[in-house]
């Protein structure tokens, strides 16, 4: 069993790095939304609109939820840990998967009894159980590591393994994107769907990017 001095160290890390890059992304979507809005000939008209409902979205929706759900998955990560409770790594995902999907964008911003919901939920569940499967492997570092890039320096051993780690990962929000850009009637939001959806393409884009130049800083 990793010693809790351990698990607490890296937990208080990855988690610091995970609320840096929602802050970056929320503030990156910001500069995307008035790009797409200013682009716009008849713009003008629901500009406000979207801006305020992005706004809101970011400074409530957006970080309350991202927040929720650094917590959730960090906290099913460390219960199987270090074993404070007696339980499967199924039956951990099964207590936690609920609210992770609560805070998630998908149960917050689409509507439930749209036909792709189901698509977007499993996509979600799949999604948690990569996450929580490899905050384990962080949580259970045991050699000296001062910051994330340490973590993964640690965990992946090359930036081929770390690499492929973060494709899988960034599959499933290329795949809930698409869902959404396929059918946008699934959206809750009530005006500027075709603007929320831009910025929301051009952000992932840029943060899969970002992620994948951080590599070579990483290794």
């Amino acid at each position: 069993m990793v010693s809790t001095e351990y698990i607490e160290r890296n937990y208080r890390i990855v988690e610091k790095k995970m609320i840096e890059q929602m802050e970056e992304a929320l503030e990156f979507g910001k500069g995307l939304i008035d790009t797409e809005l200013d682009a716009g000939l008849f713009n003008f008209i629901i500009k406000p609109v979207v801006k305020t409902f992005y706004k809101y979205w970011s400074d409530h929706d957006a970080r309350q939820g991202t927040l929720q759900q650094i917590k959730v998955t960090l906290d099913c990560a460390r219960k199987l840990c270090n074993g404070e409770v007696e339980m499967s790594f199924d039956d951990a995902v099964e207590g936690h998967f609920q609210t992770y999907l609560e805070a998630d964008q998908t149960f917050r911003q689409c509507k439930p009894k749209h036909k792709n919901f189901k698509k977007l939920k499993d996509l979600t569940k799949e999604e948690f159980i990569i996450r929580v499967t490899e905050a384990i492997l962080f949580l259970k570092v045991t050699e000296e590591a001062h910051s994330y890039d340490d973590l993964v320096r640690i965990v992946f051993k090359t930036k081929e393994k770390a690499k492929e780690s973060l494709i899988r990962q960034l599959d499933f929000n290329e795949k809930g994107i698409k869902i959404v850009e396929d059918d946008p009637t699934i959206l809750k939001i009530p005006t500027g769907k075709n603007i929320i959806l831009k910025a929301l393409r051009n952000g992932f884009n840029n943060t899969r990017d970002e992620l994948i130049r951080r590599l070579d800083n990483i290794f």
